[in-house]
């Protein structure tokens, strides 16, 4: 026999091929911990996409610290990297972009240059 779960409290972060699902579960002693989900979509060759999930579980004698050390973590990136994202493929826009960024080379003036001259 299969107990259905309720749902307690969920939010979902959607990131390009990622979406992260955070939610409040029960343990059997009527505590609450917190499970964080990644899934990310995967293309097989023929066009068909399937998902992979990793989860984490959080209890509640962990919070403090995993948010101290989060925290401490994501602050040390910004402070090494800043905020902007440096990967053009992660950016919001990517897709929109032109995929082909070909330039027409016969309106490209070249200056003629011999072999012997580099």
């Amino acid at each position: 026999m299969e107990i259905k779960q309720e749902e307690i409290f969920s939010k979902i972060l959607r990131a390009g091929r990622r979406t992260y699902f955070f939610d409040v579960r029960e343990t059997k002693a009527s505590d609450y911990y917190l499970t964080i989900t990644e899934s990310k979509k995967f293309t097989n060759e023929d066009g068909t996409f399937f998902y992979k999930k990793h989860k984490i579980y959080l209890y509640k004698e962990d919070f403090t610290e995993f948010r101290d050390i989060l925290g401490e973590t994501i602050d040390f990136i910004i402070t090494q990297r800043g905020s902007e994202v440096i990967s053009e493929r992660h950016q919001k826009d990517y897709k929109s972009a032109p995929k082909n960024d070909f330039v027409n080379l016969e309106s490209k003036s070249y200056t003629d240059l011999n072999f012997e001259d580099i």
